[in-house]
């Protein structure tokens, strides 16, 4: 399994990620892109449990990504089934298993320092952290896409499922935005990324 993942994450970091692979329980399946998430972990019902990522991740984000999953397998395995799934547990589990990885040789010296204060107090995902995921998008291929924070308000935008909204206020820390079809508002994630268009 190892060996397919080394296509997908830094090179210094594959002896590490096989140490935290040598489970017989616990397998990892690349898929292709989801667009409501870039992994995810589950336990089967046969008991074995699996981690899937999204194939499109450039290497940094996919490595972050595998570290997250697998530390939801940790922290099942060290608390059970009763805790929150991004709760103290995981956190503790995910700064533990990330620490090893925070070294040049593995990520880039600029996005250190971000993963650094981001792992200080994780999140449910590196995205809602605005400064670490603009910092990890530009080592993502072009794809014609902007985050929404980077746009002025007014400006008129499309989703991956074909909606399209009018971008509006800030409100605390998400963009209050209309579905120009239904004029319903809606709060969006910084870090959402959408395609601009000209209306």
């Amino acid at each position: 399994m190892v060996d397919v993942l080394n296509d997908f994450i830094p090179p210094a970091a594959s002896e590490q990620v096989a140490t935290l692979l040598s489970h017989d329980n616990l397998a990892v399946k690349i898929k292709r892109e989801r667009k409501t998430r870039h992994g995810d972990y589950r336990r089967l019902p046969n008991g074995k449990h699996q981690i899937t990522i999204n194939s499109n991740l450039n290497t940094y984000r996919f490595l972050i990504t595998l570290i997250h999953e697998i530390a939801h397998f940790e922290a099942y395995q060290s608390y059970g089934k009763l805790i929150k799934p991004h709760g103290l547990e995981w956190k503790s589990v995910f700064q533990h298993l990330m620490l090893p990885f925070l070294r040049p040789e593995v990520f880039p010296n600029e996005v250190l320092p971000l993963l650094a204060a981001h792992f200080k107090n994780p999140k449910a995902s590196s995205d809602s952290d605005p400064v670490l995921a603009l910092k990890l998008k530009q080592y993502d291929p072009p794809n014609g896409k902007t985050f929404i924070f980077e746009v002025p308000e007014g400006t008129v935008f499309k989703l991956y499922n074909g909606k399209i909204f009018r971008k509006g206020p800030k409100r605390r820390t998400r963009f209050e935005c209309t579905n120009l079809a239904t004029g319903r508002l809606y709060v969006f994630n910084p870090n959402a990324e959408v395609e601009l268009l000209n209306k």
